[in-house]
Formats: structure tokens, C-alpha cells, sequence
């Protein structure tokens, strides 16, 4: 049978065959290039000599009128470029939104009527016209014109950019190949930073970026660029990045998954006329935060092919055997692989279809989850990618009224499957039943999809059934006890219409490897420091599980491992985090008229989930948490939650679970605890009290409360606000939060189970974040191998499963071939090769040298730390850590001058500096108070703690700028201005003027907020500015993470001067010199005065 239409305009080619390569030459950057160039001139590309905007904004009349059929005259172009194109108020998201929703514009001709004028056309792609261009050239001269607020800050010349109607919509930055194409990715950035916005910011309408050395290209949106830029203007309070960085770039690829990394291949498929103007048409999304979502080449695959597979099943439903004809076919996407998004542009497309006459060709599309929750969290996630685009409903009466309602806002619903089985059994016989309707339903993996799914087939005759899964259903996990009522997914829905598996998706980086680590547990504690790897064999029984000496082990084991398996103690980062949880709990309709509302926070490491055999086991380990954590100060404890409620297969056993069950993880209700036992209800209840303590909330296991419960520790998971959740089945599945790093495993998993529970640790978060913590207290790896075999392939292990201790610290050949150093081999060559004692690294090459292995070691210690082993095998002693720190930063900081020197492409090319993880290692101002009030406490004469204070202070980012303020204030804490302090012991106090007693933080603290005031007001005085608009400016800049240029703050501050002749080269002169102050100034005192950053992002 034919699944799907040929389609000779698919965007994602089916199978690609890379170029062969004769020519095994050395090319350079301008060679590639121009290769590019000649690549795209090939497919219809016209190559425009366009290097300076002047040219640019002549050309964007020209394609403009010729999109449109229409001459403007130059008062109707004056006013439509300036009212509509380069309106000085537009920033990048209002640009965006130009492209992507708002591209019909209104003219107001010269006779005063008014015309449309299309800036993209997206009903016929083939229309837009497009070209390409290549050094284009931004000029800062060092005149007056550095006046100008739209001036750039640096001379740029960009590589090669892509214009469509004359707009730039697509930028590629070329490295020479060898290159890590994360340079080019920085240079980017480097772009948004001096130029990107100058002139009339015509570049600030590109939507994709592209980022290539010529073996490896990779492509992004205008969100990951914008964001990023701004984080790394925040780098004075030096977080870790998020969904912003390089670690978010995509790869494209065929129909099959396989990577198109090469230029010249790219160039050929996603630089296809079709295929580019397809992409930023129909698959970007501009979502309801004004993030563009740039789709990956499978999403696109699986919304076409089930396009083509609807047209094609409703043209030739008459030739079709009837026991087929509703059989769409379903989705193979590995979990975390965004499969919300590729059901909502789907779910569009579909909708979208027309019949030969014109019409619609569905009558009604309906997304079908299995759980109330997850009804809500899509509804969320749609409204989130476009306002109002579904309807959700809160009861079987509002399904009613929506399969009823035939106009276009009702055409796309989303429905929980017991709502949809409750209308069926409500309406024997309705009209409904004849439209022709799409099913796409979520997680189509789900047992309970069978009687339920009997009945939509049975009454909706012309319906087509399609299904998205991260985990199907095959012969070999529909094996069991229940065998015989299971169908496979395929048999259920028919073909497999597209795969994209764990394997594609960390090959791709789109999700995290595990790392699996098994723990024994049935020993005494001092036996089991000794043995933590040991496998554990045989411990199936009851009564060797739920043994309260093994409990008491494994919540040992968890407190004490916590803060090294979820990285606590790590530096901090930006995270935004919802503060309306109560009132988004109590949402009873979980209608979207309760508004998200967010704060950006500092959060260090991540949080976790314990997975539990049963409510018995949930009952003892949480007790035994409240028992060992007693005595711990409040600040030591860890929050630990539980949750459940009844499932269907609660009366078994977990070992007879685990012998004959096919894998899946029992349901559990969210909404109601009606079925437990009086036992289980009471332990609940008395946990929800615990909770209701911790977060000052007001939740019972009732039936009308339980609800908020669940929706409020779902949201405080999410939040990083709960350590440890205890489940036995609630949030293995279907719940998605990226600061979730760690799964303790107590419970027998195996098949699409296991890779359901172990997914919720492998979402993308940042560079400190590198795997899925897994540590099980049962051997499960014999199920671990099964599961991944089977939804990855038989030789997967070495890509899905994280390299062993072992292998990171002595090395290992990977699955690829590839010989990868150890981690101690690494180490012995830095101290043989770069001792510290007289340290210093003579030539470009040799640093280079240096550069490229300090950061594969910091690469490795990331990873090592993981494990406990690691701990007292380092190596390198802390003191010498900090030392080659140092060093790594000096070199940082000493390129990066000259960098801005124009020194660019010989001095950054082939380096990449790891400031990530240098920062994830650095101190904090707490562990430099500590040494300073150990050096005070020894009178101020012990030099071994001062140097340890030096070294420390130059081994962190975020410490460096603020190295002349830390040795200020220990020169003023001098023996004999405090000797009068010292007690009979020789033990010191510091009083204030009032004779309060003072600690070092609190003097600390006091001495920050004079230096800062003494500081400004010497700026203030020195360059004559207004004080207080001078004060409100720097306020401002804390508060938003950076000192900025844009707008007229800085001018409105300055004394007035003029802005002609000679004057104004002083004004601009001036002016330059008072930002590069307040930048130091900022960079000195981020992060210690009280001004809370980024406050401004609250929305």
C-alpha cells in the first residue's frame, strides 16, 4: 500500500547522496565562500553587487514594487520605509512579527487612499523574489557620526546574506573549514552586539541564521541569536546559558535522519528555493512569547507525510479495504523531540487543506490526550505557540457544543480521550459521525487507547486516525499477561509514516545521553561506601526491599549524594520561574484567562525524581527522609514531596509487574483519590500537610483538592522549588521540566516504561547540563540494553548510555571509532607540559595548544563529577585548579583585546574558550568572605591565606572585575584599627558606631554600598553629569543585566555640547569614555548591590 503522495516539493528531501569531493586541496573562507555563492546562483539565485545599504534600501524598493506590481513614488516610499520597514521604534520582535504574522502592510498613497503591500507572500511562495549577497561592509568612521545612536559601535563585514524581497531574512557566517564553526556562531553575536542594529536596521529582518566551516553547518533563529547576545551582554553576573546558546543550533537532515553537515550539501537542499521559502512561510513559529521557533527537519517530515497521507487517503478512500480506511498511520518521535510543536503546524496544515472546488477538505481536526493534565498543558503550549489558534473544553457538554459548532474558530479542538468516549456513549447516533474528521492522538503508546479507540472507529465512519508516539508498541513489548487484549501501534493505526529515534535525537543533540549507575544497597553503610557500583543481584523480594535497613541506606545514600548527582553547589544561572503557582493550581477549569506570571531567578544545579515501586515503599522512604533529616539545619534539608494516587494495577505485585507486564507504567489519576485504601489516604494526607508547611499552601487528598495538589507540584518541579519527588507512577510520562537532571530508580522498569521514566531527565537545559542522571537501587541493566535495543537498535548502547567512569577517566574508542583521551592522561600532560612553577606560554600556537586542553579537561571534570568515584582521584589539587584557572582567564581576557583590535580571524579562529565551565568551578564571593574572615581572625598577618584569596579571586570570571574592590576592603581590615576589638582569647569582633556587633559580611556589605556611591559620584563630578538621571541610569542597567547604549538615556544624562564640527568629535569622544566607566563600574558591582537584575523580564 502507498503510504504517502510523491511530493516533488517536500521541503526535507527523502534520501540524500552527499556530493562526492574530488578536489582534496586546501580551501580558504573565500573559496568556500564562493562555492556557496556559485551554489545558489545554480538554483535560481540572483547574485546582487550589494555592499553598503545605501544600495540595500534602493534594492528593497525595487523587489518590494515587484512583488507587488506597483511604482511607488519617492514621497510614498519615503514615508512607507520609514512608517513600515525602518520605523526607528521596531526592535527585532516587532521586525519578526513583520515576517511571520503582520506581512500585508498599508500604504497611504499620495491621492490618500489606501493600498496593501505585501512583504512576504506566503499563499505563493514562488512569487517572492530572491537573492544573495556577500560582503556587505558596516562602516564606524571616528567622527561625529559615532553621535548618532544608530551609528555602529565597530566596523563589521559580514559574509554572506540571503534577501528575500529585498529584506535580509537569512545570514550565513562562513568559517574556513577546520574551524569550530562555534566561533562563527560567537561572531554572530559579536555582529548583534556592533552592528547588527545600525543604520535602519534592515539586518535586524533576518529570521535564520546559518553557521558553517565548510564540513559542519548548522542553522538557528533570530530568538537563539537575539538571546544569546544579550545573555553575553549580561556577563557580568557570568550565568550559565540556557535554551540561548550554541547547545540549541539545529542540523539539518534527510527523510532518513541522516545529517546534511557539509556546505555545498546544505546549500543544495535546505538553500533549495522551495525549501528556504517553504521554511520561513510555514515552519517557523512565532509563538505568544515572541520566541521564533525555527522547526527541525524531521517535524517537518512527519507534518508533511501526514498532509500528504490525508489527501491521499480521503482521494482513494473508495479503493481502500474498509478495515483500513481509517488507519492514518502514526509518528515514531523519540520523547523530547518537540512533539507538541509537530502536531500544532500539522494540525494547521491539515486544516488548511482544500478540495478541488475550494473547499475545505477536513471538516474538524482533533488533538486527543489521554489525561485531563496533559489536555491542559497542550492547551497551554498551542495558545503559547499561536493566541487562540484550539479550543479546549471542560466537560463533555463543551465538547458538544464545539463538534456541533461549524464555523472556522471551532475546526481545531483538543479533548481528553475520556471526554470523546463519554460524547460517544452520550450520542449513539450524531451528525458528527459523517464529517470528515482528523484524529491526532498523543502518546498513542497508552493501553487504555483500546476499547476507547474501538468506539471513536466504530461511530466515526470517515474519520482518519493518527498517532504520535515516543515509545510504540511492537510484538516484543506487547508481550505479557495481557498480550492477547493489546494490539501493536501499527496494527492499531496503521503504518509508521515517519521514525525519529533516541538514537537520531542525541546523535542530533536535541536530547541528553544517560548515565546509568547502579548502586548496592541490601549492605551495611560502611560496606556500601565501599561498593557503590556493585550491581545488585537478586533483591526482588518483598521483604529484602521494603527492609528498613535498606531503606534506611538508600535515603543515606540520596542525601548524601544529592548535591554531587544534581550539581547544588555549582555556580548559579537564569531561570525563569512562575510565582502565581497558587493561583494557577486553583485554575479549577484550567482556562487560560489565569495568566502565567514569571520572574527571572538565580537557581544552582537541578532536581529530581524518586521513581518507587508502590505506595507502601513511597510511604517508608518518605518517612525515612523526615526521620534522617530531622536534625540537619532547615537550610541543609532537602524538599522532598510525594504524590499518587490510585492505578489499576496497584494490587500487584512490582516483581510479577516486572516478570509478565508488557512495560507500560500503570495510570494514575490526577484528579481524584477516591480509590485508595484508608491507610494510603491518611499517609497522603499527612504528607500534603508537610507540603502545605514547606510552601505555605493549603491542599488535602480530598477529591476537589487533590487536583491543585497535583497541578501545584507540577509547577514546583518545573520551578526547581522541590529536590526530591517521590512517585510511583505520576511524572514518568508526559511531564516535561529542564531542570529535572536526576532519576533514583527503586522500581522494576522495563520497555517503553524505562525510556519513558528515563527521559524526564534529558531535556537541553545548558552546558552544565550533560546527560540524565540515572542511579538505580535494583540491577536493571539487562533491561536497560533490552529497552534501548529496541527503540534505538542493537548496537546503540555507546551513543544512548553515557561512557563509564572508567572509560572518561582512562579513555575509550567510542561508537563511532573515534579514540577518546582520558581524563587523567589529560591531566599529566598539562602538569608535564604547563607546570605552575614559572608558568608562561611563549607564542600564539603554543596557547593555543594550552587553550584547546585546559578546556577538554574542564569538559571532562564536568562529567566526572557525577560520579562518585571521582572524588579523591581529581589529580589536580584545588589550589592548582584554581592556579590554571587563573591562567586560562588571563589568556581570555589577553585575546580578547585583541580581538577588538580587529585581530579576529587570525587570533579567534581555531579557539573556543570553555567559560562556561570555568564558571560552573569558580568561587563565590561567600567562599572569598570566608578566607577574609579567616584572614582577620589571624590579626591580617597570615600571607597564605591572602595568597589563597588571590588566586581564588583570579580563577573566576566573575570575581576578576571585581579584584581591586575585594583588595580594598582587606586593606582596610588592618590589626591596628581593630586591635581595641580583640578579646583575652586573641578571637576578634567588629562593632559599628552604635556598638551593634557586625559580621564580615555585614562590613563587606557596608563597604560595597560606600565604594559604589564614592565611585559614581567621582563619575558624576569628573564628567559633569546629571546625578540624578545618572543614578537612575545605573539602576536601570542592573536591573536589566547590562549597560546600554540604545535609546537617549546616555545623551539626556551628558552636559549639553554641541553636535557640529569639531565639537562633536569631542561630544562623541566624550561620551565613549563615560560608557566604557559605567560599564567598568557595572562589571565591579554586579551581583552585590541591591539592585535586583532583570526584573524587567517579569511578564
Amino acid at each position: 500500500m502507498k503510504i504517502v503522495l510523491e511530493n516533488q516539493d517536500s521541503t526535507v528531501m527523502s534520501t540524500f547522496t552527499p556530493s562526492a569531493r574530488n578536489d582534496g586541496s586546501y580551501q580558504s573562507e573565500a573559496q568556500l565562500e564562493e562555492e556557496f555563492i556559485n551554489i545558489l546562483q545554480s538554483q535560481g539565485y540572483e547574485y546582487a553587487h550589494i555592499h553598503n545599504e545605501k544600495d540595500l534600501i534602493a534594492n528593497l524598493r525595487v523587489q518590494i514594487e515587484k512583488l507587488n506590481d506597483y511604482h511607488f513614488s519617492n514621497d510614498e516610499w519615503e514615508r512607507f520605509f520609514k512608517e513600515n520597514i525602518a520605523n526607528s521604534t521596531d526592535d527585532i520582535v516587532k521586525k519578526t512579527d513583520t515576517i511571520q504574522r503582520d506581512n500585508v502592510k498599508i500604504l497611504k498613497k499620495d491621492d490618500g487612499t489606501d493600498k496593501n503591500i505585501t512583504i512576504i507572500d506566503k499563499e505563493n511562495i514562488h512569487k517572492n523574489i530572491v537573492q544573495v549577497i556577500n560582503q556587505y561592509a558596516v562602516n564606524a568612521n571616528n567622527n561625529a557620526n559615532n553621535n548618532d545612536a544608530n551609528g555602529p559601535a565597530r566596523s563589521n563585514r559580514y559574509d554572506v546574506t540571503v534577501l528575500v524581497n529585498g529584506l535580509p531574512m537569512v545570514h550565513i557566517e562562513l568559517k574556513r573549514r577546520g574551524v569550530p564553526i562555534r566561533e562563527a556562531f560567537n561572531q554572530i553575536n559579536r555582529y548583534a552586539r556592533d552592528s547588527f542594529w545600525a543604520g535602519s536596521g534592515l539586518f535586524g529582518y533576518v529570521q535564520i541564521f546559518v553557521i558553517s566551516n565548510g564540513t559542519e553547518t548548522k542553522y538557528y533563529s533570530n530568538s537563539t541569536r537575539n538571546n544569546a547576545y544579550r545573555e553575553q551582554k549580561s556577563k557580568g553576573s557570568s550565568k550559565s546559558t540556557t535554551s540561548n546558546s550554541f547547545e540549541f543550533t539545529n542540523y539539518w537532515s534527510d527523510a532518513q535522519n541522516t545529517i546534511i553537515s557539509d556546505l555545498c550539501d546544505f546549500a543544495k537542499t535546505f538553500f533549495a528555493k522551495h525549501v528556504i521559502l517553504n521554511i520561513l512561510t510555514k515552519y517557523c513559529v512565532f509563538n505568544a512569547e515572541d520566541c521564533l521557533m525555527v522547526m527541525r527537519p524531521y517535524q517537518i517530515t512527519a507534518a508533511e507525510n501526514i498532509v500528504n497521507r490525508v489527501k491521499y487517503m480521503f482521494a482513494n478512500a473508495s479503493k481502500t479495504p474498509a478495515s483500513e480506511r481509517q488507519k492514518g498511520g502514526y509518528i515514531w518521535h523519540t520523547t523530547g523531540s518537540g512533539k507538541t510543536l509537530t502536531s500544532f503546524k500539522t494540525s494547521q496544515l491539515v486544516k488548511a487543506l482544500k478540495d478541488a472546488e475550494g473547499k475545505n477538505l477536513v471538516d474538524k481536526v482533533l488533538f486527543v490526550v489521554d489525561r485531563k493534565d496533559l489536555d491542559y498543558q497542550t492547551m497551554r503550549e498551542y495558545d503559547r505557540f499561536e493566541k487562540g489558534a484550539a479550543n479546549s473544553n471542560t466537560s463533555t457538554a463543551v465538547l458538544t457544543k464545539q463538534l456541533e459548532d461549524n464555523t472556522e474558530e471551532c475546526r481545531l479542538i483538543i479533548t481528553t480521550i475520556q471526554k470523546l468516549s463519554r460524547f460517544i456513549n452520550n450520542n449513539p447516533s450524531h451528525e458528527i459521525y459523517k464529517k470528515r474528521i482528523v484524529f491526532i492522538f498523543d502518546e498513542c503508546h497508552r493501553s487504555q487507547f483500546g476499547g476507547m479507540h474501538a468506539d471513536i472507529v466504530k461511530h466515526f465512519k470517515n474519520a482518519l486516525l493518527f498517532g504520535f508516539t515516543g515509545t510504540p508498541i511492537f510484538e516484543a513489548n506487547a508481550a505479557g499477561s495481557d498480550a492477547a487484549h493489546i494490539s501493536t501501534t501499527e496494527q492499531t493505526f496503521g503504518p509508521c509514516l515517519h521514525t525519529y529515534t533516541i538514537i537520531n535525537a542525541i546523535n542530533d543533540k536535541n536530547v541528553l545521553p544517560f548515565r546509568v549507575e547502579y548502586v548496592a544497597t541490601v549492605k551495611t553503610s560502611s560496606e556500601l561506601e565501599k561498593a557503590t557500583d556493585e550491581l545488585v543481584k537478586d533483591i526482588n523480594r518483598p521483604e529484602v526491599i521494603k527492609h528498613k535497613d535498606r531503606v534506611h541506606n538508600v535515603v543515606q545514600y540520596i542525601i548524601e549524594h544529592f548535591t554531587q548527582k544534581t550539581y547544588r553547589n555549582e555556580k548559579t544561572y537564569k531561570y525563569k520561574r512562575i510565582i502565581n503557582v497558587k493561583e494557577l493550581a486553583a485554575d479549577k477549569h484550567n482556562t487560560l484567562e489565569t495568566k502565567k506570571s514569571s520572574e527571572s531567578v538565580d537557581v544552582n544545579g537541578f532536581n529530581s525524581i524518586f521513581a518507587v515501586a508502590d505506595i507502601p515503599l513511597a510511604k517508608a522512604y518518605y518517612n525515612e527522609f523526615k526521620k534522617q533529616q530531622q536534625n540537619l539545619p532547615p537550610s541543609e534539608r532537602l524538599k522532598v514531596a510525594t504524590i499518587f494516587s490510585y492505578a489499576v494495577n496497584e494490587g500487584e505485585s512490582d516483581s510479577s509487574a516486572y516478570a509478565n507486564g508488557m512495560g507500560s507504567l500503570g495510570e494514575e489519576n490526577s484528579e481524584s483519590t477516591a480509590k485508595l485504601d484508608a491507610n494510603s489516604q491518611e499517609f497522603l494526607e499527612s504528607a500534603i500537610k508537610d507540603y502545605n508547611e514547606m510552601f505555605n499552601t493549603a491542599y488535602d487528598a480530598s477529591n476537589n483538592k487533590f487536583q491543585n495538589y497535583y497541578k501545584d507540584v507540577s509547577i514546583r518541579m518545573k520551578n526547581k522549588e522541590i529536590d526530591v519527588l517521590i512517585v510511583v507512577n505520576m511524572f514518568l510520562t508526559g511531564f516535561d521540566a529542564t531542570t529535572l537532571n536526576t532519576l533514583w530508580v527503586d522500581k522494576n522498569l522495563r520497555m517503553h516504561g524505562l525510556i519513558q521514566a528515563f527521559s524526564r531527565t534529558n531535556r537541553i537545559l545548558n552546558s552544565v547540563k550533560t546527560f540524565g542522571n540515572i542511579v538505580c537501587f535494583r540491577d536493571l541493566s539487562y533491561r536497560v540494553d533490552e529497552a534501548v535495543s529496541l527503540f534505538g537498535d542493537k548496537d546503540a548502547q555507546g551513543i544512548v548510555l553515557c561512557p563509564t567512569f572508567e572509560q572518561i577517566y582512562n579513555g575509550y574508542v567510542d561508537a563511532k571509532g573515534i579514540e577518546r583521551c582520558g581524563y587523567s592522561d589529560l591531566v599529566n600532560e598539562l602538569m608535564e607540559k604547563y607546570p605552575l612553577q614559572g608558568f608562561d606560554i611563549v607564542g600564539e600556537e603554543n596557547q593555543k595548544k594550552f587553550i584547546s586542553l585546559f578546556g577538554n579537561i574542564l569538559r571532562l571534570r564536568n562529567l566526572l563529577k557525577a560520579f562518585d568515584q571521582f572524588e579523591g582521584n581529581e589529580i589536580i589539587k584545588e589550589r592548582d585548579m584554581q592556579d590554571y584557572l587563573g591562567h586560562y582567564q588571563d589568556l581570555h581576557e589577553e585575546w580578547k583585546r585583541k580581538e577588538q583590535k580587529g585581530d579576529i580571524a587570525n587570533i579567534t579562529d581555531d579557539v573556543v574558550f570553555e567559560m562556561e565551565l570555568v564558571r560552573q568551578v569558580e568561587v563565590n564571593i561567600d567562599y572569598i568572605l570566608m578566607l577574609v574572615e579567616r584572614y582577620h581572625s589571624k590579626h591580617c598577618k597570615d600571607k597564605n591565606v591572602l595568597a589563597s584569596i588571590r588566586v581564588a579571586v583570579d580563577s573566576s570570571p566573575q570575581l576578576r572585575s571585581k579584584k581591586k574592590l575585594i583588595e580594598g576592603f582587606i586593606a582596610q581590615l588592618n590589626e591596628k584599627e581593630l586591635g581595641k576589638l580583640v578579646d583575652s582569647e586573641g578571637n576578634i569582633t567588629v562593632y559599628d558606631s552604635n556598638g551593634n556587633k557586625l559580621s564580615i559580611v555585614d562590613c563587606w556589605s557596608e563597604y560595597v554600598e560606600q565604594k559604589y556611591d564614592h565611585d559614581l559620584e567621582q563619575l558624576v563630578q569628573s564628567e559633569g553629569l546629571n546625578d540624578a538621571l545618572t543614578r537612575k541610569f545605573m539602576e536601570k542597567s542592573f536591573s536589566a543585566g547590562e549597560v546600554s547604549e540604545l535609546g537617549t538615556d546616555i545623551n539626556d544624562l551628558m552636559p549639553r555640547m554641541s553636535r557640529f564640527g569639531a565639537a562633536a568629535i569631542v561630544r562623541a569622544e566624550k561620551k565613549s569614555r563615560i560608557v566604557e566607566s559605567m560599564r567598568n563600574m557595572f562589571n565591579e558591582f554586579v551581583g552585590l548591590i541591591g539592585f535586583s537584575q532583570y526584573d524587567s523580564q517579569k511578564d
